[in-house]
């Protein structure tokens, strides 16, 4: 027998080290090109869908801005870094400009000035310790593709590849995490239901579904060159991220329609990750049914070929997820019209979606509940095999620019401590979190009005000075640590 002193103190070192991340595991922070650099019509660089939007349809912006300044990252990218390494990042995930790099959209010009630009920020980073990891396609569309289609035009999938080919060739050789794409359902899916973002068409249950198979083409063609032709080289990872909800039945008689919510969340990740590839039968199945009965000769979500089924899946070396919120899931009330923006379900499966009361609050349409990252993580553990997962955004939001911002200081440490049980208790593979996001940056159709910033900024300053919160000082004092224990450090 062990003395009771003993078996306290082993009790209190498993504690503490429960509360350790593994060896290896990175912590960074996000932001994406349209929202931080600004500098919107510098030297060659040629409007990207953003750019028309937001000067065509001010209404449509909570505070009427647009992101031609923005944070001025373009000019201050030093002062970025220099924050990122304040912190103490392990990663800074950031995007590159698609009309910046290739103001054509093609790849038969290259901007010297966009070269420039993205090699002064890569190699800054590295040079202060920071990994750079790299985004082709966070939303910002150039818009002379968009005047040719955009995503509804399935050539997009092989001028996505030219420009990923571009990419790799200028920055493979230091970049060694690639995204191709963030959040498909964004730009797919709440894109082209409203037509409240750009690039400002709607096309409900059409639009949508094509470009969900375009991109899926795009991001195996990407992924496909650079296993062929860039990996052996440069010995990196490419995958995408996507945004998810975990979803909860409201009550027992909902627990199958949970499920092929959950299915239709995993829409762009089902084709790529799943054994047998194409799109989650169950919703496959669903939409074919109901465009049959509204007189359509074939599904409004265009089927895949086998040739592609084989095509697209596999292409991952890692499983991306952006986590903010969770929901309820039950059947709509009939002719209910929903959207997924902001989250209230969808028309097309007749599913509703809401939040549970006792939850916490957060703001606009972020509730925050921290087991469902948890429970998101080892659901998709179950459905896809025990593969890498990085979370690629996680954060919180004020609408005010609060400095002792204490609820999104809770909203990390809450959410960290379920990535740490996932990863203890449910044995699923996480090797990294990234806090969306570094800065308080241009929130699309909320414009400034939403802060989810670690460090603020002050956009009437000219110099659009940072100042990091208190949210900033306690994910520096994690990272620090490599724990949540932060009391014995």
């Amino acid at each position: 027998m062990y003395p009771l002193s003993v078996v306290l103190s082993l009790l209190v070192a498993a504690s503490v080290a429960s509360r350790k991340f593994p060896p290896g595991f990175k912590f960074g922070a996000a932001t994406s090109s349209y929202q931080v650099e600004g500098a919107w019509n510098v030297s060659d660089k040629s409007p990207s869908i953003w750019d028309t939007f937001t000067h065509d349809n001010p209404d449509l912006i909570v505070d009427r801005s647009n992101g031609d300044v923005a944070c001025d990252s373009y000019h201050l990218w030093e002062t970025d870094i220099a924050v990122a390494k304040e912190l103490g990042l392990h990663f800074y995930r950031f995007s590159i400009s698609w009309p910046r790099l290739l103001p054509n959209g093609h790849s038969n010009y290259v901007s010297e000035d966009g070269k420039r630009y993205y090699n002064n920020l890569i190699n800054g980073l590295i040079a202060n310790g920071i990994e750079p990891v790299v985004t082709l396609y966070h939303w910002d569309l150039p818009q002379k593709l968009q005047d040719l289609g955009g995503w509804t035009n399935p050539d997009l999938a092989s001028w996505f590849e030219d420009y990923a080919e571009v990419a790799f060739s200028l920055f493979g050789d230091r970049v060694k995490t690639w995204l191709t794409f963030n959040e498909p359902v964004s730009f797919c899916d709440i894109a082209y239901e409203a037509g409240k973002t750009a690039p400002g068409i709607t096309l409900p249950g059409i639009g949508n579904y094509i470009c969900a198979k375009v991109v899926m083409l795009a991001h195996a063609r990407a992924y496909r060159l650079y296993d062929t032709k860039f990996r052996l080289r440069y010995r990196g990872k490419v995958g995408l991220t996507n945004q998810l909800l975990w979803c909860e039945p409201k009550n027992s008689d909902e627990v199958e329609n949970t499920e092929l919510m959950r299915n239709a969340m995993a829409l762009y990740s089902y084709p790529i990750y799943s054994k047998t590839g194409g799109w989650p039968p169950s919703v496959e199945k669903t939409i074919a049914e109901k465009s049959k009965k509204e007189g359509y000769s074939r599904s409004r979500l265009p089927s895949f070929t086998q040739e592609e089924i084989e095509f697209i899946k596999g292409t991952y070396d890692f499983f991306g997820l952006n986590y903010y919120t969770s929901r309820l899931v039950e059947t709509a009330k009939p002719g209910e019209k929903l959207s997924w923006l902001p989250l209230k379900g969808s028309t097309d499966l007749g599913l509703a979606l809401t939040a549970d009361p006792s939850w916490k609050e957060g703001n606009a349409w972020l509730i925050s509940y921290p087991p469902g990252i948890r429970r998101l993580l080892l659901w998709l553990k179950q459905k896809f095999g025990d593969i890498e997962f990085k979370i690629m955004e996680n954060g919180y939001s004020t609408s005010e620019p609060v400095m002792y911002d204490d609820e999104r200081v809770n909203y990390y440490k809450d959410h960290l401590e379920q990535v740490l049980l996932a990863i203890n208790e449910d044995k699923v593979f996480v090797t990294a979190y990234t806090a969306w996001s570094l800065l308080d940056n241009y929130e699309w159709n909320s414009g400034y009005t939403s802060r989810f910033g670690l460090v603020n900024v002050d956009f009437n300053d000219p110099m659009r000075r940072r100042t990091p919160r208190a949210s900033a000082n306690y994910y520096a004092a994690v990272i620090r640590s490599h724990s949540l224990d932060l009391n014995n450090h």
